[in-house]
């Protein structure tokens, strides 16, 4: 990039950018800096509600420490307080709903007046590879760690290739550590596409079932400038 500007721009315009592209490249890390100690802070909350809610199931006024997942701000206010009694039924209801939304599939493509578009790749891929959308250019190969649950990210070492069904700022850190990215849900403009673009990792998105066809240890190369994933061994 540094070169190509050089024979556009000149020299002096080059070493400019030369020097905004270091800057960029070395303190690019702080922009996630807000979202941890955000996020460190709400987790300290969260710990902070389990306790109080051990408190009362041990003393018989809650069933489970995880029915106040299920209430509004005030409604576990009133609880912790002791002015109004857990509604075990709307509790349910909505743990039930939840549930059964976790288990879905989400689709590939969505418009947006809620539209949901089915279809296949119609274009050429190696046999038996997994069509998908590229993303973030390159080509990498290595170990898939297949990853349902943030919590699980501990697992992921160095040189590992992600393969999740999405991800969300949540999963930045996780970053750090892959050569790549596979994930069932994505397009261009999604943070899993956003991320590996910046951290100049291989990416592919949009490939259907990735999490079911790839197994966690399988080798595999993902290809981002055509959009596919091979299996290797």
């Amino acid at each position: 990039m540094v070169l190509a500007a050089k024979k556009k721009w000149g020299i002096k315009k080059a070493r400019k950018l030369a020097k905004q592209l270091s800057f960029y490249r070395n303190f690019l890390g702080l922009r996630e800096s807000p979202k941890y100690y955000w996020m460190k802070r709400y987790w300290e909350y969260k710990q902070a509600v389990i306790r109080e809610s051990e408190k009362l199931v041990e003393t018989g006024r809650l069933r489970r420490v995880d029915d106040v997942f299920y209430l509004s701000l005030p409604e576990l206010a009133g609880l912790y307080n002791g002015e109004q009694e857990p509604d075990y039924k709307k509790i349910d209801a909505i743990r039930a709903d939840y549930e059964k939304y976790a288990s879905l599939t989400p689709p590939r493509l969505i418009f947006s007046d809620g539209e949901v578009v089915e279809g296949e790749y119609k274009r050429k891929v190696p046999d038996g590879a997994l069509p998908g959308l590229a993303v973030s250019g390159g080509i990498t190969e290595g170990r898939a760690r297949v990853i349902l649950d943030i919590k699980e990210a501990g697992k992921i070492e160095k040189g590992d290739i992600l393969v999740t069904k999405f991800t969300d700022p949540s999963w930045t850190p996780a970053f750090i550590s892959v050569s790549g990215l596979v994930t069932e849900v994505g397009g261009m403009a999604t943070h899993g596409a956003v991320i590996t673009r910046e951290y100049g990792l291989p990416a592919v998105v949009g490939v259907t079932d990735a999490t079911k066809h790839i197994k966690d240890g399988d080798w595999i190369r993902i290809n981002g400038n055509m959009g596919y994933v091979e299996f290797l061994k």
